[in-house]
């Protein structure tokens, strides 16, 4: 991780955009730009970062030398994903009394199969690891070893869990995806956990973003069959 990185704070701006939202009334919540500012603010600061950072892509984790490494344990992660997470949202959450049918009515669930998959999925993908892992994950860990130096005996650094948990969360709870998922969005939680962890291991952005698509294909598939 290179020690002169230039304006890592600006990944802060989405954070506190997000923490922001949760402050406004109810009414204003529902507002579709208000629930988008905080990744549009993302996109804002990471294209700032990069013209100041020489070595961004390596930062974000797409060195052209490395885009395959663990790419084979980012499909067999998005898969299991996929396959749990069905399992929790079709049976353990009705089955806890949770309601799952307004799933059918998300933006996700009444687009067509074949712009769906693969080619929005895989969009979505690109763009949402590029910000939550790539950006925001990278420069809390950068800051918060600043802060932070505490190292174990494997080498990973404290500084490294912490962000980790605060990117999982900031993803979890961002705007749109509580207001669409709604009690679901819980589940991203550990969603943000294993990929922050897949990022960090691997220091490459191409599993993750291998791991976020195939999960989500697996996702929309079983829902939009079993609400059919």
């Amino acid at each position: 991780m290179p020690t002169d990185e230039r304006v890592a704070w600006l990944a802060l701006v989405p954070i506190g955009l997000t923490a922001g939202f949760y402050l406004l009334p109810a009414s204003a919540r529902q507002n579709l730009f208000l629930q988008f500012l905080p990744q549009l603010a993302a996109y804002g600061s990471l294209v700032i970062w990069w013209k100041l950072n020489a070595n961004a892509l390596p930062a974000l984790g797409l060195s052209l030398g490395y885009m395959n490494q663990g790419v084979g344990w980012g499909i067999g992660t998005g898969c299991l994903l996929g396959v749990v997470n069905s399992t929790v949202i079709l049976w353990v959450v009705p089955a806890l009394g949770g309601d799952v049918l307004f799933l059918a009515g998300t933006p996700h669930a009444r687009m067509p199969l074949f712009v769906m998959i693969p080619w929005f999925t895989v969009l979505i993908a690109i763009a949402v690891e590029l910000n939550f892992r790539g950006f925001l994950l990278g420069r809390l860990e950068h800051l918060c070893g600043r802060w932070i130096s505490t190292t174990y005996a494997n080498g990973f650094r404290l500084a490294s869990v912490v962000a980790m948990l605060v990117s999982a969360l900031v993803f979890a709870f961002d705007p749109f995806m509580v207001m669409t998922f709604r009690h679901l969005h819980w589940i991203a939680v550990w969603d943000g956990l294993i990929w922050a962890g897949l990022f960090l291991w691997w220091r490459n952005l191409v599993p993750v973003i291998a791991a976020h698509a195939i999960e989500v294909m697996i996702l929309y598939l079983s829902v939009k069959t079993a609400l059919a």
